[in-house]
C-alpha cells in the first residue's frame, strides 16, 4: 500500500491516471519521488487529486468561459454599472458558452458571481442598487463549470478616476499574486508561494486577510489544498505535477481584522471600513513550472 492508501499498480500495467500508458512509462518515478519525500516527513497531498492530461483540457475549455466572461465585463464595466447588470452579462455568457456559472445555488449563493465593491473583501451579492460610482474599485470573481469541470478567477476594475490610494492597493495586490507565480516550483512547497504573496502585500504596508484563500479545483468547486497567505518558506504541501489550485489574496488597505456579520449571510468586510483588493489565478503545476488556465 502506498502513502496515501492507493495500491500502486503494476510496472506494466495501465497507470493509475488512465493515460492508457504503462505505468512504468507513466507516473512510476514521480510516484516513488512522492513516496520518498513523505517517508521524510513532508506533506504530500493524495494522487487523486493530482489532474490527468484529459482532466486539464477539460478544466482549459471551462476557463475559456470564465476569462471570456471576465473579458466581457472588463469591456463594459464603468461609472453607473450595476451589479446587477454584471451577473446577467456572466450568466448569458456562460450559458451561450455550454457552461453554467459554478456560484449560482452553491450552498444558497442567489447570484451567479461575487462583486465585491470598496470595503467589501468577498462574496458581494449583485444587486440592482448597487451602482458602481467614479473612484469604486470593484472584485468580479466567477467561476464556471464546463462539462463537469471547474475554473475559477477574479479580476479588480477601477472605476473611472480613482484616488492613487486604491490605484495602488490594486497595483500591489496584483503584484502579490505575480511573486506568488514566479515562487512556483515543481516539487517545491506550497508555503513558499504563500509567504512570496503575503510579503509584497505586507511589505507595501497592507494586510492579508487570513480566514479566505485559494483552494484545489478542477473536478469540484473547492478541493484541497488550502491556499493560506501566512504560511513560512519551506511548510505546507509539496508542489506535484498535476496539482491545480488558486492563487487569490485578500489584501486590506489598514487592518486584516474582517465582519462576518451581515444579515445576508455572505457578505465579508473589513472590520475597519477601509477598502479591501483581490486578484485570483488559476493554476496547474507542471514538470517544468506551471501552466496558468484562468485570470
Amino acid at each position: 500500500m502506498a502513502f496515501d492508501g492507493m495500491q500502486d499498480p503494476g510496472r506494466n500495467d495501465e497507470c493509475w491516471c488512465g493515460s492508457g500508458k504503462k505505468y512504468k512509462k507513466c507516473h512510476l518515478d514521480a510516484d516513488g519521488r512522492m513516496e520518498a519525500l513523505a517517508a521524510q516527513g513532508f506533506e504530500v497531498l493524495p494522487r487523486t487529486l493530482l489532474k490527468t492530461e484529459a482532466d486539464i483540457e477539460g478544466i482549459r475549455r471551462s476557463a475559456e468561459v470564465n476569462v471570456g466572461a471576465l473579458d466581457l465585463v472588463e469591456a463594459n464595466i464603468g461609472p453607473g454599472t450595476s451589479t446587477e447588470q454584471i451577473d446577467r452579462w456572466v450568466y448569458d455568457y456562460c450559458i451561450d458558452h455550454g457552461a453554467v456559472p459554478a456560484d449560482l445555488d452553491y450552498e444558497g449563493f442567489p447570484k451567479s458571481v461575487c462583486t465585491s465593491i470598496n470595503e467589501v473583501v468577498c462574496h458581494g451579492i449583485p444587486s440592482p442598487q448597487d451602482i458602481l460610482q467614479e473612484g469604486d474599485i470593484v472584485n468580479v470573481d466567477m467561476s464556471t463549470v464546463k462539462d463537469g469541470y471547474f475554473s475559477d478567477s477574479s479580476r479588480m476594475f477601477c472605476i473611472g478616476e480613482v484616488s492613487p490610494e486604491r490605484r495602488r492597493l490594486v497595483q500591489v495586490t496584483k503584484e502579490a499574486v505575480e511573486a506568488g507565480l514566479a515562487a512556483i516550483r515543481p516539487w517545491g512547497l506550497l508555503g513558499d508561494v504563500s509567504r512570496a504573496v503575503n510579503r509584497v502585500a505586507v511589505d507595501a504596508g497592507y494586510s492579508v486577510v487570513r480566514e479566505f484563500g485559494g483552494h484545489g479545483i478542477g473536478l469540484e468547486f473547492h478541493e484541497d489544498p488550502w491556499v493560506g497567505f501566512h504560511d513560512r518558506v519551506g511548510d505546507g504541501p509539496v508542489l506535484v505535477p498535476g496539482l491545480c489550485f488558486t492563487i487569490e489574496p485578500m489584501v486590506n488597505m489598514g487592518k486584516a481584522r474582517i465582519n462576518m456579520k451581515d444579515p445576508n449571510g455572505w457578505t465579508v468586510r473589513t472590520a475597519d471600513g477601509k477598502p479591501s483588493a483581490q486578484w485570483e489565478v488559476q493554476v496547474v503545476i507542471t514538470d517544468d513550472g506551471y501552466e496558468l488556465l484562468s485570470w
